[in-house]
């Protein structure tokens, strides 16, 4: 009898350009900060590269980047689900002068053929170091 074991689901293929929205390629913009390169150094910048790596199936910086104490054991990506455009609609503090800060954002999505958007305000604080997402208040 053999033993089947669960492989992780691969991420979903390199984009050529961001899908944070900024005018730069993924290699260069938010894959910098998933391959461990460098650190946000804004509470925005984190937000963008959270939104890419759901965009891009990188569950691993997601939980990286979320504080401990808030963490959940995975980041429950859908594979059905497809990122498509990130909306900033505001921000307070989260500088590098900061030890907190807010983005409000829309992130919208298709699923199933149709389409969709979430719409939340988080919460993100400088932790060990590093800018790490706590939570956020979801709704329109």
């Amino acid at each position: 009898m053999s033993r089947r074991t669960r492989r992780p689901r691969p991420a979903r293929p390199t984009p050529a350009s961001c899908p944070c929205g900024l005018p730069a390629a993924y290699a260069d913009c938010c894959g910098r900060l998933h391959r461990g390169q460098t650190r946000a150094t804004t509470a925005e910048q984190l937000m963008r590269s959270r939104y890419s790596a759901f965009a891009v199936g990188d569950e691993a910086y997601l939980l990286r980047s979320w504080h401990p104490t808030t963490r959940p054991p995975g980041a429950g990506l859908d594979p059905g689900l497809r990122w498509v455009r990130l909306e900033i609609l505001g921000t307070t503090e989260g500088s590098a002068f900061h030890t907190t800060g807010t983005v409000e954002f829309r992130a919208h999505y298709t699923q199933g053929g149709g389409a969709g958007s979430l719409h939340e305000n988080s919460r993100f604080v400088h932790h060990e170091g590093a800018w790490v997402y706590l939570d956020g208040v979801t709704g329109d």
